[in-house]
């Protein structure tokens, strides 16, 4: 069908009519052009630039009031280097120099014909060409623009939607081509019978027509549909709209609809000695991209970074502020539980990737590459001190490898910590009380009701601040302190459950045992006595014990795990996929469960061969009557592919990060 969504057909236009909205869309489509509608002035500005339009149509017809319908679009306008179209009365025609000198660049007298709304559009498109450097850079740019595009399409006779691959992303669905009743399935069931009627209706009717509704797990938003006949088919553009886009317009970037620098700024002076993280993320080597391609190209680019980017933050932290404060750097600021320094750093890691997922400009794609910084306020800290060790941070971020980010949570050190340093203060943490503990919920595939946690250890560093337990175990690996050090973790771990309230007498609590701890003589009935005075019960404790701690000598293991489960405790191969794994050496092992390593699990959403691999390993795993565990989940795809291999339970931050004792209550007491 003709609804491809490339560049070259259906040229897009933005419709702002307070009175007429779906009689304007209705002729553009007649004439070629693909319309996005709105009636309110209010956010017109924000949907101009999510509308990917170069060209926007302002009716000013029937006493339309142009100062509060032409005013905000103005900006974002000649800041993208667009055309402004102003449709009037044969009677309001003497305002046209007025208009004109307000920022409009054509005009259209009514009544609209075909003919008269052809020739004003191409005008408009010309204009937009010869500012963007020709047809060829516009071409480009529109592609760009188009890239990341939201539709879907249903042929005629055809049984099956197809989604762009960003709104099936969106929506978190594995698949982008879906039965209808799959998408009505993603609406809130309040909703789903306008829906159809409204689908029906506009079917009838054969005009475009538009319909809205909310979206499950999104409070504030709404997903609207500008629905249109396609080649005897049913096709529709989609935008997201939020609470967010009618506060505070004049405060935005009028080149990314993101808030302003200035807007960032009174944001954190407002935030002023409260708990807030901030990230700043820049884009790399965007000047050779811009030599390369030209400005017109480079404006547009920015312009899908900046929604690749609210998209992101609106999946991971939600209402957090996003700001494009230079050129090309970003700002995004975290209050909160998404300001801890977990959160902080997958969302920065999700950031990264994002950008760095290729932007199609036609006959290219153009890669770029981020990096990020992230700073933690501390108490005394004014907006120009945050700003300065985000971008200290920064700094680190662009000199340092890896995966380009860094957390500057002390005075003047970023999170490219000395690992001598480490060594010599992890000897006195323990004493000093520095090592704590949060739960990591786990839940199972079918149900949000938590089924168990996972307790992780966090360093509380006086210096660098929150270290995650990588770093902990590393430094006490290299500093041969591994042994008191997972001592104090379980310990500290089965006191605090063993003070769960009634409420969470259901949870499973699952410790992890080191290989070092294993080696040890002694080692089962140090650990059935640490448990039972504790008073934890040994029926609702997991041991996990890493597949390196195992693999080399199974049969001591096998007989490690059996003595281990008669004395009641279940136990858990944890990070499988990480070492020497071998699927042949599981059926020698006496387990209850298989905990699939974070990196393992995100790859079910990968390629073909990724997939086979991780359908292996559950399956495997099942055949011998493991249940099943994935960590690291981030997305519904990877939870839903999951779940359709046979997973039982998964944790990650798709539901939340490790959390204290007080917040696990909290939370289980909630439902």
């Amino acid at each position: 069908m003709s609804g491809d969504h490339t560049a070259d057909s259906h040229r897009s236009l933005f419709i702002l009519s307070p009175g007429d909205r779906d009689g304007l869309c209705h002729a553009a489509q007649r004439i070629g052009w693909r319309a996005i509608g709105a009636r309110r002035a209010k956010d017109a500005p924000q949907r101009y630039l999510h509308s990917e339009a170069q060209v926007a149509l302002v009716d000013l017809r029937s006493g339309g009031q142009a100062q509060r319908l032409l005013s905000p679009l103005v900006p974002p306008m000649e800041a993208g280097g667009g055309a402004l179209l102003v449709l009037v009365d044969p009677q309001d025609q003497g305002q046209l120099p007025a208009l004109m000198a307000a920022g409009a660049t054509h005009y259209l007298v009514g009544p609209v014909t075909d003919a008269a709304l052809n020739a004003a559009l191409a005008s408009a498109h010309r204009l937009v060409e010869r500012v963007g450097g020709g047809v060829a850079h516009n071409q480009r740019a529109q592609r760009i623009r188009r890239g990341d595009a939201l539709y879907w399409e249903l042929a005629r006779a055809g049984s099956l939607l197809r989604l762009s691959d960003s709104l099936a992303r969106h929506l978190d669905l594995a698949d982008s081509h879906i039965a209808p009743s799959a998408l009505l399935r993603r609406l809130p069931r309040s909703e789903r019978r306008a829906v159809l009627v409204a689908l029906k209706a506009m079917i009838r009717a054969g005009r475009p027509a538009a319909l809205a509704h909310g979206v499950p797990g999104r409070p504030g938003q709404r997903l609207v549909h500008h629905l249109r006949l396609s080649d005897g088919g049913l096709a529709a553009d989609v935008e997201w709209l939020s609470d967010g886009h009618d506060r505070e317009s004049e405060t935005r970037d009028h080149l990314t609809g993101l808030r302003s620098r200035q807007a960032a700024l009174d944001w954190l002076d407002r935030r002023a000695g409260l708990a807030t993280t901030i990230l700043l993320l820049s884009i790399s080597q965007f000047d050779r991209m811009n030599a390369a391609y030209g400005q017109v190209v480079g404006d547009a680019l920015l312009g899908r970074i900046a929604r690749r980017i609210e998209r992101m933050v609106d999946d991971v932290a939600p209402g957090a502020m996003v700001a494009r404060i230079a050129g090309t750097e970003f700002l995004i600021g975290l209050t909160g539980e998404a300001a801890g320094s977990d959160r902080a750093t997958f969302l920065a890691r999700q950031l990264i990737g994002a950008v760095g997922r290729p932007f199609s400009a036609g006959d290219h794609l153009i890669r770029l590459t981020a990096r990020c910084g992230i700073a933690q306020a501390r108490a005394e800290d004014d907006v120009t001190q945050l700003l300065r060790r985000a971008g200290t941070a920064l700094a680190d971020a662009r000199q340092a490898g890896g995966e380009g980010i860094r957390i500057l949570s002390a005075e003047k050190h970023s999170r490219q910590v000395d690992a001598d340093r480490l060594e010599t203060d992890l000897r006195l943490a323990l004493d000093r009380g520095e090592i704590g503990i949060v739960f990591q919920p786990q839940y199972p595939v079918d149900s949000d009701k938590i089924s168990g946690v996972e307790a992780l250890a966090r360093w509380n560093h006086p210096h660098y601040g929150p270290l995650g337990a990588g770093i902990l175990f590393a430094t006490a690996e290299r500093s041969d302190y591994m042994l008191p050090l997972s001592a104090h973790i379980q310990a500290e771990a089965l006191r605090q459950a063993a003070a769960w309230p009634r409420a969470l007498s259901d949870l499973r609590l699952s410790i992890n045992v080191t290989a070092a701890d294993i080696a040890q003589p002694g080692f089962m009935p140090g650990l059935l006595g640490l448990v039972d005075r504790s008073g934890f019960p040994r029926s609702r404790l997991t041991v996990e014990i890493t597949e390196s701690g195992l693999i080399e000598d199974v049969d001591a293991a096998a007989a490690l795990l059996t003595a281990l489960r008669t004395e009641g405790l279940a136990v858990a191969i944890d990070d499988f996929g990480t070492g020497y794994s071998s699927l042949a050496y599981l059926k020698s092992l006496p387990l209850d469960f298989l905990k699939i390593d974070s990196g393992l699990a995100q790859d079910i959403a990968g390629t073909a061969r990724d997939r086979i691999i991780v359908r292996g390993v559950i399956h495997m795993a099942k055949s011998l009557g493991l249940k099943v565990i994935a960590e690291g989940v981030e997305t519904e795809e990877q939870l839903d592919l999951l779940a359709r291999e046979g997973c039982d339970y998964y944790q990650g931050f798709l539901r939340s990060a490790g959390v204290s004792s007080a917040d696990l209550i909290n939370l289980v007491l909630k439902g």
